[in-house]
């Protein structure tokens, strides 16, 4: 099929508009993430406690609320 074949053409469209939605929303995610683990330390829970609920290491812990 020719480069131009409109089938190609609207499946290049959807494969930048799939990504680009991806990246958004994977941005929102990790931010809300970041909030919640910083909300939860503001409220007295240590890094280890954080991390036994989310199933992490405490360090990423720490690395995640600094936004690493």
């Amino acid at each position: 099929m020719p480069a131009d074949d409109p089938k190609h053409k609207a499946a290049r469209e959807a494969v930048r508009n799939a990504q680009a939605t991806f990246e958004r929303d994977a941005e929102a995610v990790r931010e809300a993430r970041r909030k919640a683990f910083a909300d939860a330390k503001a409220a007295g829970l240590s890094l280890r406690e954080i991390a036994r609920e989310a199933g992490l290491h405490h360090s990423r812990v720490a690395a995640v609320i600094q936004g690493k």
